[in-house]
């Protein structure tokens, strides 16, 4: 049986239609110094880009897709 990758787990969600979402880094400290601009872009998700998201897919075993 294929273990699941705990820290690709915790970093990544499986959106409904099978794709990864991830959160936008550099929205935890620092924070008066950045825009309001790229504040409101980086409270958004982003979709993982396709190459990158196949080897981490199959970090996920099936039960979890």
């Amino acid at each position: 049986m294929q273990k699941t990758k705990k820290s690709v787990a915790k970093r990544f969600k499986i959106s409904a239609t099978g794709k990864l979402i991830r959160r936008t880094p550099g929205f935890r400290h620092l924070l008066a110094a950045k825009s309001t601009k790229s504040k409101r872009r980086a409270s958004r998700d982003k979709l993982v880009a396709e190459g990158h998201a196949k080897p981490l897919l199959r970090c996920l075993p099936t039960g979890l897709r």
